[in-house]
């Protein structure tokens, strides 16, 4: 049986993270990746030509710093990180709106009344008084403490409008979440952190999977290795990994850098004080539709906008939509176009293991209300399926997230944006950060290093590293490879691009400029936010 220091279980961008970080301290990392390629939330596809972002779409120029950092570490450019010039847009009253959540929306209102836009202030000066101090790293601290996103907002003709017209369809769009069930916290926390309103999003110019793949270049990955189960041996004597395959090795420790229910799926026999923590931590499924297109469509408003979010009170089939030739340049073949169509959270469990057809019919033709067109456009149709889309958000996982964090390290450790509250790329990447200095913690205090114990939180990642006995030398894997169905670790993609809704009380600086997908085809006849679950593709004639 093989004997390994540190395996990572997940290559999507939190599981990279961790074992970027734990590499430059000096430990011996090993990566298994159920898929054919690594990604995860943060995956691309190219197809004839077209570049689809299948997760996550942008990042951001401030409150990425650990995503920035790792861009500085393996040396992508800025020149590869270009801003996204056009704005966001929301479709309210038969007619989309620009300026969503930015400050000129105030004034041309972006489908607000006026009562809407005096609560949207009332909204910013609450951020700026009650919640100052408030850290966006730990959502549970929040003033609004567990309260869902309805309950925030009841009570108000102002703030309901808000909630309708604003942060309902956002959150639903970015989150695939539904305002009943998922806390304001969690949504707050990853507005404050990017500076709220007038916040830069850039996107990668080769695909949203250039990170993971450069990372993924310095170190070894396995992929195609299918974790099916992580047992802790009795006598401290390291951990047992089960392989699909039958293989099985032995680590001295381990990051499962997977969702919450498949962590929990894997290490049937985690810690007491870890499990409720995993047990609240549920996922919603999100469903998109890639529209391949014969030409660029126009920007569904006057002033450019790439993306626009649908309410649910005007769709509850589509929940919103991105043109990505107008996202960036190279997502499309000269003179065509590319559009990214979402479905709702209320019909996305439905139509999830409904026949592609089915889904692009449903989907697209409600698209065509907000994209005219799109159907006579649509030459080929690619449907992904998430089923452990992105982090809930519930109320349950914001009130046991302080003792989740305040758990002693052990040899099983975990990553993914979950563990941060935080349903973005920037999520992940920290969480990775945060697991590598709880690896360390917990080998420092085994071989008995004073003052190098006890790591919670998030801090920089190193401040108690501790070489290992052996030293990996990168072997440079490449993991731009085809897709499979072997998918067990991938993390669904959030809409990072649209997820500053209001404005913050503070702006951070920019720093340095920053959720195993089912894929499938629909046939060209067809009509016509992000990654964990199965991998598979599929022609439909």
């Amino acid at each position: 049986m093989d004997e390994l220091d540190v395996a990572v279980v997940g290559a999507g961008i939190a599981g990279l993270s961790a074992a970027h970080h734990l590499a430059a301290a000096g430990r011996e990392v090993r990566v298994f990746e159920g898929a054919e390629r690594v990604g995860g939330r943060m995956a691309s596809t190219r197809v004839d030509g077209w570049l689809l972002d299948e997760g996550a779409e942008t990042i951001a120029g401030a409150g990425y710093e650990a995503t920035w950092e790792l861009i500085r570490a393996v040396g992508i450019p800025e020149s590869e990180v270009p801003v996204i010039e056009p704005g966001f847009a929301l479709w309210r009253g038969g007619r989309a709106h620009a300026h969503l959540g930015r400050p000129k929306g105030l004034l041309t209102g972006a489908g607000l009344s006026w009562r809407g836009r005096a609560a949207w202030v009332r909204f910013a000066m609450e951020l700026a008084t009650s919640w100052r101090g408030f850290d966006p790293d730990r959502p549970e601290t929040a003033p609004s403490r567990d309260l869902t996103l309805s309950e925030f907002c009841a009570g108000s003709a102002g703030r309901e409008e808000l909630l309708a017209a604003m942060l309902q369809p956002l959150s639903s769009h970015c989150f695939g979440w539904r305002p009943e069930s998922s806390g304001v916290a969690p949504m707050v926390a990853t507005l404050m952190s990017v500076g709220g309103a007038g916040a830069r999003w850039m996107t990668y110019r080769d695909g949203m999977d250039t990170l993971a793949r450069r990372l993924a270049e310095r170190l070894r990955v396995e992929l195609g290795s299918r974790v099916t189960a992580v047992q802790e041996q009795p006598g401290g004597a390291g951990v047992r990994l089960e392989f699909a395959d039958g293989a099985e090795v032995v680590a001295r420790q381990v990051v499962l850098a997977v969702p919450a229910p498949l962590a929990l799926e894997l290490h049937g026999t985690a810690a007491e004080d870890a499990r409720p923590y995993l047990a609240a931590s549920t996922f919603t499924p999100m469903l998109k539709v890639a529209c391949l297109l014969d030409r660029p469509l126009p920007s569904p408003t006057r002033s450019p906008s790439y993306a626009m979010s649908v309410p649910e009170s005007e769709s509850r089939v589509c929940t919103g939509v991105i043109l990505d030739h107008l996202k960036a340049e190279g997502r499309a073949p000269e003179g065509q176009g590319l559009a990214s169509v979402f479905a709702s959270p209320w019909i996305s469990p439905e139509l999830m293991d409904e026949p592609d057809e089915r889904v692009v019919e449903t989907v697209c033709t409600e698209a065509e209300r907000f994209l005219p067109g799109l159907r006579d456009a649509t030459v080929r149709t690619l449907v992904h399926r998430f089923r452990l889309g992105l982090p809930q958000g519930s109320p349950a996982a914001v009130r046991e997230r302080a003792a989740f964090l305040a758990r002693p390290a052990r040899a099983v450790e975990y990553a993914g944006d979950w563990v941060m509250l935080r349903p973005s790329s920037e999520g992940a990447v920290r969480s990775g950060k945060l697991a590598a200095e709880r690896v360390l913690a917990f080998a420092a205090e085994r071989s008995g290093v004073v003052g190098a114990s006890g790591v919670s939180g998030v801090g920089a990642c190193g401040a108690v590293a501790v070489p290992a006995p052996r030293v990996a030398e990168p072997d440079g894997v490449e993991a731009e490879v085809a897709e499979t169905d072997a998918v067990r670790s991938d993390v669904a993609a959030p809409e990072d691009a649209v997820a500053v809704a209001v404005p913050a009380p503070r702006a951070a600086e920019p720093d340095g400029v920053e959720p195993g997908a089912v894929r499938s085809d629909a046939a060209a006849n067809a009509p016509g936010g992000q990654a964990g679950g199965a991998a598979e593709t599929a022609e439909v004639a």
